[in-house]
């Protein structure tokens, strides 16, 4: 497994593989590495001839500067994961190697998918993330990038960050990582008590049996209802549950209303935030 610091470095390596035809597979992160994480590694191996891990903790997607100086930076641990699992290649750039001087986020008109939801209280949150995923893309010249579906509405950002930019690159949706109890893989359950790690796959029951009530003929409203009613009688505290169209992440009145259906979910299990989604 080689480690590159500096796109100088790292872009004419990936160019040269590309040259050759090489197919490569690219999964951007911010570290804290876990199973999910090696769910997408896995997957690019099976479908590329090389695959490149980055870990970049990037700045411009916080609206509160605790909440970056707190996020977690476990490197040794994530250089050892991704060397059991096979990586070829780990990008840790310093903030210098990808932005200039006083350089903040570009801004990108996303229509209606980045105002909602996780946009709706964090402004500015997905031009930092679609600036930072674009950067990564430029350097690393993937031939398919590897994004898990716990954060969809991120998915659908870079999506359209992809068309703006018309960058080639295939972005490989994959489906949420999960334990034996349902519980969604993330870097903040290792912040759960054993009491809270023990209730939390509450959640994603709630949401299979919010689909079940939909495939008997429930309607939206509820739907909804049953999910609110669920939480208050559990130990979350529910923040939004909202059932959209997957293409603009809307709300929707009636599940005729979309060809494709999304519940999504945030819930705090004391200070931390969960969140899931379920495909309706």
């Amino acid at each position: 497994m080689v480690i590159f610091n500096e796109k100088e470095k790292l872009t004419p390596a990936i160019v040269e593989l590309k040259n050759q035809n090489k197919t490569i597979g690219f999964i951007p992160t911010m570290g804290a590495l876990h199973e999910g994480h090696m769910s997408l590694v896995k997957a690019s191996k099976a479908q590329n001839d090389y695959t490149i891990v980055s870990i970049f903790v990037n700045p411009t997607q916080f609206n509160n500067p605790e909440d970056l100086a707190k996020y977690p930076r476990t490197e040794e641990n994530d250089k050892e994961l991704l060397m059991k699992n096979g990586c070829d290649f780990v990008y840790m750039p310093t903030v210098e190697d990808l932005y200039e001087a006083n350089e903040g986020a570009k801004h990108y008109d996303f229509s209606t998918i980045d105002k909602v939801m996780e946009g709706s209280s964090r402004p500015g949150h997905f031009d930092g993330v679609a600036t930072i995923v674009c950067k990564l893309f430029k350097a690393v010249h993937p031939t398919k990038a590897y994004f898990g579906e716990k954060d969809f509405q991120q998915i659908r950002i870079i999506q359209e960050m992809v068309k703006q930019e018309n960058l080639d690159v295939e972005i490989i949706p994959m489906p949420i990582h999960r334990a034996d109890s349902g519980l969604a893989f993330s870097s903040r359950n290792a912040r759960l008590s054993v009491q809270q790690a023990s209730d939390a796959p509450q959640i994603f029951s709630i949401l299979s049996q919010a689909v079940m009530l939909k495939n008997e003929g429930k309607d939206v409203a509820s739907v909804k209802a049953f999910v609110e009613k669920e939480f208050k009688n559990s130990p979350f505290e529910l923040e939004y549950f909202e059932i959209t169209d997957e293409e603009t992440l809307l709300s929707i009145e009636h599940f005729s209303d979309a060809k494709h259906i999304r519940g999504f979910v945030v819930a705090y299990a004391g200070d931390v935030r969960l969140i899931d989604n379920i495909q309706f």
